[in-house]
């Protein structure tokens, strides 16, 4: 096995080694979005271990599926000669059987369905052979692993998860992989001998592509994050320019109203409510909008949250995927016309890249809050994270009222927090002060909580000290505290 290649991902691969060392059969499913880096960590992992791998083709027939098979298994056997192609996937699972009873291994053998998904193709009866194999034979192996994995992560949770047929509680493990966090994306870059970057750099590119390892391949040593993303994006030939299409095609059938719906709530900064959603897309509430929703959050482009004060069933819904968000603010607007030289330098100024870079941030410390925590050092006391928002109803002349964050602490305290962006450090001014005097006011005449308010501002360079920042005895945090490393 080989990890020293392998950049973060220390929680999978504990999961991975209780695995390899336990002394029964194991079936774990591997699931997350599409280049999150889920068949590089098996394949690296588990390296000459791996006996048998077959990969999904996206859009064959169970036919050409079953070539695929009969492929993967010849090169497993490792011959040049062809074998002969079963008929079905009954038939290919016996061959698959009958090829690790005469394997002989030192340790597990590990078999691995890769973009298992696409290996069921309608009518291919392939699950429920999938599930004898394990169920009569696989589970009574005591030295082997099965890995089945894909990026259509709904898809994987109802039929694999979630079965309620022949895997029905049959899963040993599972694991979620999600792309990086700012120190992960930090550690495989300077693994790819990118050490030039500096926090701000390195935010800056996370900003536009998130911690997907396959975006952050493309890196290259020497050049600073505006240029990088130059390339990646506005230059000829540029790597990720179509990758918004490739990426909803390889998911999700009859995307059109995915990409809808993202759409919509790359307009609305603090999210909308399933109602809200549903009616800005012209949906009716059913099954199909559910679908969506479901497999949306499920691949980690959106996420939902319950407000401060509020149920389960007033929960927002926000766009949390930065590529996604960088696209639509950035790509979709130039259409088929050419970026000129230095095009993203370009564009760091004036007030779209400002509603944009403030909103990606915000969504950026979101994730980040146990960093955020553990730089306050309060993670060891329990709390719960959530936005909050008062809208006055009737013309009483009362004024609303948005706080980004709220983390609220069992020790009688809650940490308000502000979260922004700037390209140096950051000043409260008077208006900006008589702002925060007025949401912590609001906050406290309508929640009625009797909780002490620390004041928390979250920004990329810290908290210049003034006057307003000591009357108000804010407490600075920067995007440094974002690269925390935390242990979960």
């Amino acid at each position: 096995m080989s990890k020293k290649n392998i950049a973060g991902r220390d929680q999978e691969m504990k999961k991975l080694q209780r695995a390899s060392d336990s002394g029964k059969a194991e079936f774990i499913a591997v699931y997350g979005r599409r280049r999150v880096g889920k068949t590089f960590l098996i394949r690296e992992f588990f390296g000459e271990r791996i006996c048998f791998e077959i990969v999904g083709i996206h859009d064959a027939t169970t036919q050409e599926q079953l070539v695929n098979f009969s492929n993967s298994l010849a090169e497993a056997f490792d011959t040049k000669l062809p074998l002969q192609v079963p008929k079905s996937w009954q038939d290919a699972f016996t061959l698959l059987k009958a090829f690790l009873q005469n394997k002989k291994t030192k340790g597990k053998k590990v078999v691995f369905f890769d973009e298992l998904p696409w290996l069921n193709t309608p009518w291919s009866g392939f699950l429920k052979h999938l599930e004898n194999f394990w169920n009569s034979f696989g589970s009574k192996q005591n030295d082997l692993v099965l890995i089945v994995c894909g990026s259509a992560a709904s898809w994987m949770i109802q039929h694999i998860m979630d079965s309620r047929g022949g895997l029905h509680n049959r899963l040993t493990g599972q694991i979620r992989l999600l792309p990086f966090n700012l120190s992960e994306t930090k550690d495989y870059l300077y693994k790819k001998n990118v050490r030039n970057l500096d926090h701000y750099q390195i935010l800056q590119l996370y900003m536009a592509i998130g911690g997907v390892p396959y975006y952050l391949s493309f890196v290259q040593p020497g050049l600073s994050a505006a240029q990088i993303i130059d390339e990646m994006f506005f230059s000829k030939g540029a790597q990720l320019r179509d990758e918004y299409d490739n990426l909803f095609g390889s998911l999700f059938n009859h995307n059109e109203h995915h990409k809808r719906l993202v759409e919509t709530l790359s307009r609305k900064k603090k999210g909308l409510n399933r109602n809200e959603l549903l009616l800005a897309m012209e949906l009716s509430s059913g099954g199909t909008a559910s679908n969506i929703i479901r497999e949306l959050e499920t691949s980690g482009f959106i996420e939902s949250y319950i407000p401060y004060g509020k149920n389960a069933s007033e929960a927002l819904f926000r766009l949390s995927d930065e590529f996604i968000l960088f696209h639509l603010k950035w790509i979709i607007p130039l259409g088929k016309r050419q970026a000129g030289n230095s095009y993203w330098l370009k564009k760091q100024t004036g007030s779209k890249f400002s509603t944009w870079s403030g909103y990606c941030f915000e969504s950026i410390c979101l994730k980040h809050i146990e960093q955020i925590k553990y730089h306050l050092r309060i993670d060891k006391i329990d709390s719960t994270n959530s936005p909050w928002e008062y809208r006055p109803t009737g013309k009483t002349g009362e004024e609303g009222a948005q706080i980004d964050m709220l983390i609220d602490r069992q020790d009688m305290v809650i940490n308000l927090c502000e979260m922004k962006f700037c390209q140096t450090e950051y000043s409260i001014g008077s208006a900006y002060a008589k702002d925060l005097r007025r949401k912590i006011e609001v906050f406290r005449n309508q929640t009625h909580s009797k909780k002490s308010i620390f004041l928390t501002i979250v920004t990329t360079f810290g908290l210049k000290e003034n006057f307003h920042s000591i009357s108000l005895n804010a407490i600075g945090v920067s995007m440094d505290a974002l690269f925390e490393q935390v242990s979960s």
